[in-house]
């Protein structure tokens, strides 16, 4: 039993679920899709919802908000969150990577064979791209500057697309 009590607890929350737990000493904060794409860069996405809102008229209620948590190491992650409240994609950026495992959950095991047959194959060398029909993870970075997402392209609202994940 005294083994059991080391492991770290099960994580609670991942791709295709709820968004994580706070971590200790990290903050979070909502954002809009239109805010989230806006402090990112993501010009096209501010421009595209700003033209299904104008179609839907104005009141419609957004694809996705997105929950960005700012761990204490300084590293940033955003989940994208459905309507439902479920996670359909990530992103992170910052001086160490996230916890991929937490992240990512169920699918983790996924990734980690995806990264296996790419480095068995020599097609990569780092922690790499993971492409399937039911998850795509870019994963990179050098020390001090890492950065990646994560998505499931089956669970992408209407009118959310791959580039919208940053």
């Amino acid at each position: 039993m005294f083994c059991a009590s080391l492991l770290p607890p099960p994580a609670s929350a991942a791709l295709g679920g709820a968004p994580m737990p706070t971590p200790a000493g990290a903050s979070v904060s909502t954002l809009s899709a239109a805010s989230a794409a806006a402090a990112t860069g993501n010009a096209s996405t501010v421009a595209r919802a700003a033209v299904q809102n104008a179609a839907s008229g104005a009141s419609a209620t957004p694809a996705y908000t997105v929950q960005q948590t700012t761990l204490a190491n300084g590293t940033v992650v955003r989940e994208y969150l459905s309507q439902a409240g479920t996670v359909f994609g990530v992103a992170w950026m910052g001086p160490q990577p996230p916890n991929l495992a937490t992240l990512l959950g169920g699918y983790f095991p996924q990734y980690v064979s995806g990264v296996k047959a790419s480095h068995a194959a020599g097609l990569v060398r780092g922690p790499g791209v993971v492409e399937s029909p039911g998850l795509v993870v870019r994963s990179g970075g050098h020390m001090g500057h890492f950065s990646g997402q994560a998505w499931l392209p089956q669970a992408l609202p209407a009118g959310v697309s791959a580039e919208d994940i940053q």
